[in-house]
């Protein structure tokens, strides 16, 4: 077909632009446009003819790899097509999951480049995306095992939905807020579901004038609900995200400014760094944390504009955390802040890209005023540095570190780059630090670039690249091999970026010159000095590291791995040195010196050898025409006298050089291959393996930082310049004639004779010796490997009929750069021919007469794998060289000026890995008659004997399956006929093969014989009836193992296959648009109507079979479990895998659901196990549908809601409570009254429309026998035989594992579905073993009541009234029954029992239970255990009713509050645990009412009153324990009563979403006056309570309006007359300071009120009291709470001269108070900043050591400040000791070497 006429006009939406690099870039264009034209005819053909597999799947797949290799090369148009239909694709209704997951990531792929398609483009309705993404995430039926996903769908679906919300239509917001407001019920866990489908769904990128109609619309009511909830429930983290994005999308358009403060706030909290003394951290808060990457985008979009408030309060920030950043500090939550510092600037340099520099597209910019201001970056810097520089050096590495400073460097290289020189330069010059080295040289190195590159902030940085470069060599040292590749690292680096020219003779010509630059250029003479100091280094490494010094003579000769990576980095070093150098430098003494070494000395072949070679491949590469003349000739002679090593690769170079050196190369290739040493011929074969490569391959010849050489007149202007992708001047050698003559000459002198004797050798005419073989074998694989490029692929017919297709499954072929036509081919394809026919026999050959030659055989399987798929890269190479491209990519990105601005070599680099991608995209290939026989050959090798040869073979085999579409339907039947019984001739090794070919195919990519049902139904019966194979023995355990593992992999890998597919109509719109598009035109014309019939006949046929198939497959595997001889081993695997083809779609056939209910009473416990989940299962299929209507919430209650939002309680819900008054008692009642089972509905608002099961509808009472389905019979019958029933229960009564067994899901759904299907039928057989099994106390029948209970009361959901009244008359003497005779090990089942019994019910309906349970908890009947565990059931029950049953909530608390004086510890603390849960309700959170359930102020003011005697005394006791005092003394029962209080605080401290601050200050002197002060675990109970309730309370979110309530509070306790009392409150105020830092900071009064207060306490007449304020001083002047301004300076410096009187006798307390208060305010300023030196230190650290001979306690406290400042200021005590004078330093060093330590 032609394309080039039809394509006027055509842009494309975005190219690869390096194809445009490639030698043969003119062809592409032209294949890309045929290759769409293929791609779209193809498509929407399969589309129309609706054939989704294999034609749709097969295509999407070519498209994907079109995407791969020239990008988005289609028009606008096809664009938008190609999304639309592969969104209807992946939104088809019962799609099966595995194709829906390949086409969303196809999806995710073309919506990537969103800056290509604008709203107005492209819009994709939210519904159906949404449908499938609830489908799929909340499947009702994946836990009965009806469907399977694949593992990633989650994240999948997640990546989809966040590419295309973006389309979503305006109108979208509100019909979204609509669907999913009414879930916002903050009790119940669908809170999580809608918080996250919010996340998830709502689009933010709208243009400004549409705001109004999207984030407007929820903005205030998510953000109230954020700020008021507390306690980070498990969604807030979900909410944070959404405004992170929010803020992200819309800069300028959002104000925040009234939140920032509480924003702060939560971040810093959401740290969970650990505070104050205890260290106590709420459990809460250690698992709902929130993401790290998320925070960084809000701190990042609410950065600037004007003011730039956020900017002080991250400065505040981190200021307060940055002394956690020391490497003496870490714990668990260091991860997260070096994540937080790692990612804030990469986030801020991406803002500014986006304001400076991104290209425009459609979406809104941010306003002018918005805009991050230099000033602004200026002050983000600084804010950070102080942390960034203590990270380097943090214990697990300085990578974060490092990237932190590679990106503020781009933003301000001024302000990072001076301080790390400093560090790097001071760590050059030490030796005993080597880890302080190579932190600063790794961070250095991402700091590179921003050094180098003349830019107008830093222009002195390039001063320092030579004095770094020279300062580095001593780093490449033997001995430390880390410090070694780091520093080849940082000289590699910094010589890419500049060319190595010197240039001093430069100012005399040039006059235009700064003056920074004529420096530049008088330093750049010492070039030549730093190259030679080099080389000389990197000789001395290769001297030290011969094979004698480095090795015990016990060891092999191979390299170590280390070695093996010092080799590696002193090549790629070496290599970028000589690149980069100016050709002078290079010829003059380079490549002369690093002759002379090579030369001049003698190697031994292993490590040093090969070092020496590296070096002299280095040279040769860069300079190759000079560098060939030396070293060829040289290596010739010494080659012809004696062969040596060294040579082979010096040849990896430019092939054009070579041909100079042609007869030389001839010759030695032509002895040296036949030589008899191995080492020796190995060498040659790889020389001329290297020698074929340089002349075959295409590759560029130079990656010199600037393109032309290093001639240009001022090398210095580009130092650091990016290669610019436009002009990149790649040199690319591509093979000529000549080149390709001398190839194919090497070819036939070498590889034809050995042909001609492996020929010789197969039909006996002259056998080899094995040597001589593999010789053999190894010369031709070399020639191979490095002529493989140039060969034509393996060519010839296909195989037919794999697979019935009416859409062509042809394979794309691509131009890599080589004619096959033109190449001398006639001699060479005979030769192909006949090499490969040698290969097919050889095999077979060599299996038959020696197999034990595995060494040949590992050669051979090479060879094969070569022949299929060496296009001259191999995928492994090119999948580590695109790893190190990416990994250096990184480290010298610009990412803030964008747009693919790296340097030249890594610009050339890409290009060339794209040609390699080119080679190896191979995936649907068309498998043809001679890869058919190789497969063969390698299911041959891969049943052999020899376990290596087998798992080598497998490998390539798997890899193969990958590669040819559809082979494994020629592959699998091969295969399983070595498993089957009648196969009796096999061995166990063939077996063990075939088993592991197996494994493979379903571990291969593609994973497609694992979805077909053709394969699928022949491999499952195949493996379990291998079980009767003769060669099949279980007493090996390799072959247990590998059966294990195949089951295994299976159950993982399972997704549900489809059965039924259909295409639907829009799609098939969508097609038809497509073959009517132009630009490039479809090349087929579109399917004819009789074409389109015959396609939807083809797709209901294919549904038809596909059922047939599936049904055929379930019999297979019953008839082989019917087969008695099978071992037990293979009936688990059968009945394992039977159970995984459950599915909603199609009822499982009789003869199975007879099975699993048979084996419900197996013997085999685990078969029991897998009957029991499946009949769960089948009873899920079986459920008969019922009818729903849909009511309006206001006829029932006959009020209307009014406008806006009203939330909680109110009379427009209050129908829904549970009313004792109104309860249905009677028929009439029961059926008149509507019941809404979900307990969410109508707290926040009622769903648009209310279904909920029809009252009227009489249910038939029971089905009779005739309507039941043969599935229904079958369970009806048996579960109607009483013995299957004895036998069933006493199964399920015995136990597992002893002390393990717990509540079983699976069993509850198992009776769940009986009694929901089949009503109370089965209810007289099961009683008697019910009431028997509940008075028996043993655990395991406990267990087994509880499961059948919970089943039986949800499954009773729809019954009459008649049958459920009868149910709860039985029911519930059982359940008190059970409950009197409540155990330890069974009180927990009972709770579960309970609370699944209740959950997602109308209280209403189960108003026996809740009546029963309530009858009488605290009897103190059974004893405190009993009462705990009533307790413990109770709460169970109403906790899953949450707010519709306040009735019972105000029965409870009223019926427990005379009962709170509990003796007994166990119920006391689950009283406090009940009383939680009935609170719980009362929040106050923005629009909820007043509840109608208990009020916490109510009942706290009620405590006080009872508490009132405590309240007068002065010390509190605990009176329990003294028998003489009389019981209803009241101090007796305050005190109890307290106990029971503490243990409600503390449950509540980390479960309620808001904290009633005001009650609890009511408390609060309670608690200070017991807290102990020391931590001591002897304590009581109730002190050990009261302290743990003051560390929870204290690290509770305060708002402002509490400020001064709290702090009220705290000044009354500060004026206790307990010291205890007094300390407590400085403990309370540092963790609450620090963990509402930001609220506290925005209201300036309160900040002046917590200063008079610690000073205040400073001067407490207590020891204790006052080094404890000490201590919160330091702490608050630490996080700059306050700032160190000279009013607190000159009010300690008076307070420390308070002059004491010099008399002897007794010291007046008040004075020596006094001036301790001030000596300790100094000791808290120098402790506050423990890791640095500000300007007011020195003073003050004189004025402490004046009071070093004071009297006690104040001496004993200025020694420890200054042993406290050594300890923190020893490690970089070089640069704090510069800022003190001489006199000072003579002072501290008396000072800090005090002989008083001594005296």
């Amino acid at each position: 077909m032609t394309v080039d006429g039809d394509m006027a006009g055509f842009i494309p939406q975005k190219e690869i632009v390096y194809n445009g690099l490639l030698p043969y870039s003119d062809r592409l264009d032209r294949e890309a446009t045929e290759l769409l034209a293929e791609i779209k005819a193809n498509l929407s053909r399969a589309v129309l003819l609706r054939e989704l597999w294999p034609g749709v799947a097969f295509w999407s797949n070519k498209l994907f790899s079109f995407l791969k290799l020239y990008g988005r090369r289609f028009s606008k148009e096809d664009h938008i097509l190609f999304i639309k239909l592969l969104y209807e694709l992946v939104t088809l209704p019962n799609l099966e999951p595995h194709m829906m997951q390949s086409y969303a990531k196809l999806l995710i792929q073309l919506l990537k480049k969103k800056e290509l398609l604008s709203r107005d483009d492209l819009q994709l309705p939210w519904r159906p995306l949404y449908d499938l993404y609830d489908r799929v995430v909340y499947s009702k039926n994946e836990h009965l095992g009806l469907i399977w996903f694949p593992n990633s769908v989650d994240h999948i679906l997640k990546a989809l939905i966040k590419s295309c919300r973006l389309y979503f239509p305006v109108s979208s917001t509100k019909e979204m807020l609509d669907e999913w407001r009414p879930l916002l019920c903050v009790f119940d866990n669908i809170m999580q579901k809608a918080i996250s489908n919010m996340e998830l769904f709502l689009p933010t990128i709208m243009p400004p004038e549409e705001h109004s109609q999207s984030f407007q619309l929820w903005f205030n009511e998510l953000m109230n609900l954020w700020m008021s909830v507390q306690n980070q429930p498990s969604w807030e983290g979900h909410l944070v995200n959404l405004f992170a994005r929010l803020a992200n999308d819309d800069i300028g358009y959002v104000d925040w400014t009234p939140y920032i403060p509480t924003i702060f706030t939560r971040i810093l909290r959401s740290l969970n760094l650990p505070v104050g003394v205890s260290h106590m951290v709420a459990p809460r808060y250690l698992t709902n944390s929130y993401d790290i990457g998320h925070l960084v985008l809000w701190i990042t979009a609410l950065l600037g504009g004007p003011g730039n408030p956020a900017q002080k309060e991250l400065t505040c920030l981190f200021n307060s955390i940055a002394s956690f950043y020391h490497p003496s500090n870490h714990g668990r939550w260091q991860a997260r802040l070096m994540r937080l510092l790692q990612r804030l600037p990469a986030c801020v340099v991406r803002r500014v890209h986006r304001e400076r520099h991104a290209v425009p597209s459609w979406i809104t910019l941010v306003p002018e005023c918005q805009r991050l201001t230099d000033e602004d970056l200026q002050e983000f810097t600084r804010s950070l540095t102080g942390a960034t520089l203590q990270a380097m050096f943090s214990k697990t590495g300085s990578t974060d570190a490092a990237f932190a400073l590679q990106n503020l460097a781009l933003l301000t290289p001024e302000l990072t780059i001076p301080p790390v020189l400093e560090k790097t330069y001071a760590a050059m010059e030490t030796l005993t630090e080597p880890h302080t080295l190579t932190a600063t040289l790794s961070c250095m190195i991402g700091m590179a670039r921003s050094l180098v590159s003349p830019n107008s902030h830093y222009p002195e940085g390039r001063g320092h690249v030579l004095p770094l470069l020279m300062g580095s060599l001593p780093g490449v040292d033997p001995n430390d091999f880390s410090k070694c590749m780091i520093t080849f690292q940082f000289i590699a680096t910094f010589t890419t970026l500049v060319p190595l020219v010197d240039c001093s003779s430069a100012p005399s010509q040039h006059s235009d010159l700064t003056e920074i630059e004529k420096n530049l250029c008088f330093a750049s003479a010492e070039f030549e000095d730093f190259i030679l100091q080099f080389l000389d280094r990197c000789f001395a490494l290769i001297d030290s590291s011969t094979l004698e010094q480095t090795r015990d003579e016990m060891e092999t000769d191979t390299q170590t791995q280390l070695e093996s990576l010092v080799e590696l980095g002193l090549s790629s070093t070496v290599s970028t040195v000589l690149t980069q150098c100016s050709t002078e430098i290079y010829k003059v003494m380079a490549l002369q010196k690093v002759f002379n070494f090579a030369t001049a000395n003698i190697f031994e072949t292993c490590v040093s050898g090969r070092m020496v070679a590296d070096m002299c491949r280095a040279a040769a590469k860069c300079h190759p025409a000079e560098s060939l003349r030396l070293f060829v000739p040289h290596c010739c002679s010494i080659i012809f006298h004696i062969t040596d090593s060294q040579y082979h690769t010096v040849t990896r170079v430019d092939g054009e050089q070579l041909l100079k050196y042609q007869g030389d190369l001839e010759r030695i290739l032509c002895v040296c291959v036949r030589l008899r040493c191995k080492r020796a011929y190995t060498l040659a074969c790889s020389l001329l393996e290297h020698t074929l490569r340089s002349l075959s391959l295409i590759y560029p010849t130079e990656y010199r930082s600037t393109s032309g050489g290093f001639d240009t007149d001022l090398p210095i202007r580009d130092w650091g310049r990016a290669g610019d992708v436009a002009d990149l001047g790649v040199c690319w050698h591509v093979p000529d004639q000549e080149e390709e003559n001398f190839v194919f000459q090497l070819l036939s002198r070498l590889l034809h004779p050995e042909l001609q004797r492996i020929k010789g050798h197969v039909s006996g005419d002259q056998p080899m010796s094995r040597e001589e073989l593999l010789q053999s074998l190894a010369i031709v694989q070399h020639c191979l490997l490095g002529a493989g490029s140039l060969l034509p692929p393996l060519d010839g017919p296909h195989v037919s009929d794999l697979v019935p297709s009416m859409v062509n499954l042809g394979e794309i072929k691509l131009h890599i750069g080589v004619d096959y036509a033109l190449s001398p081919s006639l001699c060479l394809e005979c030769e192909c021919d006949a090499q490969l026919m040698y290969i097919h026999f050889y095999p077979d050959h060599i299996l038959e007469h020696s197999e034990d030659d595995t060494k040949s055989l590992f050669v051979i399987i090479k060879i094969i794998s070569d022949l299929m798929f060496f296009r001259g890269t191999h995928k492994k190479d090119f999948d580590s060289r695109w790893k190190s491209f990416t990994l250096v990519k990184k480290s010298m990105e610009n990412r803030l000026h964008g747009k693919k601005q790296h340097i030249r070599a890594l610009l050339i680099d890409r290009v060339l890995l794209q040609h390699e991608m080119r080679k190896l995209v191979v995936d649907g290939s068309v498998y043809k008659v001679v890869h058919q026989e190789l497969l063969c050959d390698l299911l041959l090798l891969s049943t052999s004997t020899y376990s290596q040869v087998r798992s080598r073979a497998q490998h390539v085999l798997t890899a193969t399956l990958g590669t040819f579409s559809f082979s494994y339907r020629d592959l699998i039947p091969r295969t399983l006929q070595l498993l089957s019984p009648q196969h009796t001739t096999g061995t166990q090794q063939q077996f063990k093969g075939a088993l592991y070919c197996l494994l493979g195919l379903h571990s291969s990519l593609g994973l497609a014989g694992a979805r077909d049902w053709d394969c699928v139904g022949e491999v499952w019966p195949a493996l379990v009836r291998c079980g009767l194979s003769p060669s099949m023995t279980l007493e090996k355990q390799s072959i247990c193992g590998l059966l294990d593992e195949i089951t295994d992999r299976i159950h993982r890998q399972h997704d549900t296959i489809g059965i039924y597919f259909t295409v639907s109509e829009t799609c098939v719109e969508t097609a038809t648009h497509i073959t009517q598009s132009k630009n490039p035109m479809p090349f087929l014309e579109a399917p004819s109507i009789e074409e389109l019939k015959e396609g939807l006949q083809r797709q209901r046929i294919r549904n038809v079979v596909a059922a047939r198939k599936y049904e055929k497959l379930v019999n297979d595997l019953l008839d082989c479990l019917e087969d008695s001889n099978l071992p037990w081993k293979f009936e688990h695997m059968a009945a394992d895998l039977l159970s995984l083809q459950l599915r909603e779609d199609h009822p499982l056939p009789p003869d199975a659901v007879l099975y699993f209910t048979q084996s419900l009473i197996h013997d085999s416990i685990s078969i029991r196990k897998v009957a029991i989940s499946a009949v769960a299962g089948i009873l899920k299929q079986l459920k008969r549908p019922r009818k729903k209507v849909a009511v309006k919430p206001s006829d029932i209650s006959g009020i209307e809601d009014p406008e806006g939002v009203c939330v909680g309680d109110r009379e427009g819900n209050r129908w829904l409570q549970y009313d004792s008054n109104n309860l249905p008692l009677s028929e009439e009642q029961w059926d008149s009254q509507p019941y809404v089972e979900k307990t969410h509905w109508g707290y926040y608002s009622w769903p648009r429309e209310m279904m909920i099961h029809a009252a009227s509808e009489k249910p038939k009472d029971d089905l009779t026998y005739e309507e039941m389905s043969e599935g229904e019979k079958i369970i009806f019958e048996y579960f109607s035989d009483p013995e299957f029933i004895d036998q069933l229960i006493e199964f399920l009564s015995l136990e597992d594992r002893k002390g393990k067994d717990s509540f079983n899901p699976r069993r509850f759904c198992l009776f769940k579905g009986l009694f929901c299907n089949y009503g109370d039928m089965f209810l007289p057989l099961l009683w008697p073993h019910l009431e028997q099994l509940a008075s028996d106390p043993h655990e395991s029948s406990q267990r087994c009541v509880c499961e059948i209970t919970a089943g039986l009361i949800r499954g009773s959901k729809l019954w009459s009234f008649s049958k459920v009244d009868r149910l709860w008359q039985l029911l519930c003497p059982l359940i008190r029954t059970a409950l009197t005779n409540i155990t330890v090990e069974s009180y927990t089942d009972w709770g579960t029992c309970i609370a699944t019994a209740c959950e997602g019910r109308d209280p209403r309906k189960l108003h026996w239970l809740f009546e029963l349970l309530m009858e009488s908890p605290l009897s103190g009947e059974g004893g405190s255990f009993r009462d705990a565990s009533l307790l413990y059931v109770l709460q169970g029950g109403l906790a899953q009713q949450q707010w519709r049953v306040s009735e019972l909530l105000h029965r409870l608390l009223a019926y427990l509050e005379p009962k709170l004086t509990q003796v007994y510890k166990n119920v006391r603390e689950r009283i406090g645990s009940v009383l939680t849960y009935i609170f719980m309700i009362d929040v106050a959170l923005p629009h909820t009412g007043p509840t109608s359930s208990p009020h916490v102020a109510e009942f706290v003011t009620r405590v006080l009153e009872q508490l009132k005697p405590l309240t007068s005394e002065l010390e509190i006791h605990n009176h329990v324990h003294e028998e003489n005092t009389q019981e209803t003394d009241e101090c007796t029962q305050a005190v109890k009563l307290l106990k029971t209080v503490l243990k409600w605080l503390m449950a509540s401290a980390g479960r309620t979403f808001t904290t009633p601050v005001q009650q609890q200050l009511q408390l609060l002197p309670l608690l200070f006056k017991i807290a102990p002060v020391e931590i001591d675990e002897s304590y009581d109970e109730m002190k050990q309570d009261a302290r743990m309730c003051l560390s929870l309370m204290s690290q509770g979110l305060l708002y402002p309006e509490h400020i001064p309530l709290v702090l009220a509070a705290l000044e009354e306790m500060a004026g206790s007359r307990s010291w205890h009392a007094r300390f407590s409150v400085l403990t309370y105020l540092q963790i609450m300071v620090f963990y509402n830092l930001f609220t506290l900071l925005s209201v300036p009064a309160e900040v002046l009120r917590i200063r008079k207060l610690v000073m205040q306490l400073l001067l407490d007449e207590q020891l204790e009291v006052r080094d404890m304020a000490g201590t919160t001083l330091s702490g608050l002047l630490q996080c700059q709470f306050f700032p160190l301004d000279p009013s607190l300076q000159t009010q300690l410096q008076t307070l420390s001269q308070t002059y004491l009187p010099k008399a002897r006798g007794e010291l007046a307390s008040t004075d020596l108070v006094r001036r301790h208060a001030g000596v300790l305010g100094f000791s808290a300023c120098i402790l506050s900043s423990p890791y640095d030196v500000p300007d007011w230190m020195p003073q003050i650290l004189m004025d402490l050591s004046d009071h070093l001979n004071d009297p006690q306690p104040i001496e004993m406290t200025v020694k420890k400040t200054l042993s406290e400042f050594r300890r923190t200021h020893h490690d970089n005590w070089q640069e704090h000791r510069q800022c003190f004078t001489d006199d000072q330093l003579l002072v501290l060093t008396d000072l800090l070497v005090s002989p008083c330590y001594y005296a």
